[in-house]
């Protein structure tokens, strides 16, 4: 993706979040060169890598494959093993119409999908077999709004707004705005995007960028180079 296209995505989706009345943390909107005099004291922060993640899955076809999101705050692996302190993380999330986030499960990640606005959130399920492979036979055991529910393998669950499903390890998924844009909201265990998604094909989690422009904010792909 153009970095030009990546300052434009992050403008739109701050406004397309604004628009429910939602307000992102201030780190959202911090420069690059704001972070980098302030990279000593943002420590943690940088850690857990808060802030803008614009993603195509090294795919190149955003609209078609890809999505926004902003961490809001994650925890970490470590209070996630021994059991204590910050075992949570929350993001926000875009999926704009028909635009596809492929199919994957976590490894550790349960996770609360929430449709926080916007049009009809879709998302197409499968179980994990004994080995963690796609199960095109099993059933699919879920909750929504905390009421257990058992889907067919490959039903796709349409959430309106305020509708909200649990997912836990092996469960996957697939998800994208049906009639419309969707703003997201994801609560969840410890979020690691470096070691915890796992693709049916082997595609990125990030995308490559070209640097046609200076970034207006950094996504959380940029930290190690930039901080």
């Amino acid at each position: 993706m153009k970095r030009s296209r990546i300052n434009e995505i992050i403008l739109e989706s701050d406004e397309f979040i604004r628009s429910f009345g939602i307000h992102l943390p201030p780190f959202a909107y911090w420069s690059p060169q704001q972070l980098v005099d302030r990279k000593e004291e943002l420590s943690a922060l940088i850690d857990a890598r808060l802030g803008w993640d614009i993603t195509d899955f090294g795919q190149g076809n955003f609209p078609s494959l890809g999505l926004v999101l902003v961490t809001t705050r994650n925890g970490s692996l470590e209070n996630l093993r021994n059991g204590g302190g910050m075992c949570y993380a929350e993001k926000v999330m875009i999926s704009r119409h028909d635009q596809v986030s492929p199919m994957h499960r976590h490894i550790t990640k349960a996770e609360d999908i929430i449709n926080r606005g916007g049009a009809t959130l879709a998302i197409k399920m499968f179980e994990s077999d004994a080995n963690g492979e796609l199960n095109k036979t099993a059933p699919v055991n879920i909750a929504t709004d905390g009421i257990p529910r058992t889907l067919s393998p490959g039903d796709v669950l349409q959430l309106q707004p305020g509708e909200s499903v649990t997912l836990l390890p092996g469960n996957w998924h697939e998800f994208w705005g049906e009639g419309g844009d969707v703003l997201i909201g994801e609560v969840s265990t410890v979020n690691d995007d470096l070691i915890d998604n796992i693709f049916q094909q082997p595609i990125g989690r990030f995308s490559e960028i070209e640097e046609d422009v200076d970034p207006v904010h950094l996504l959380v792909s940029d930290y190690e180079k930039w901080l």
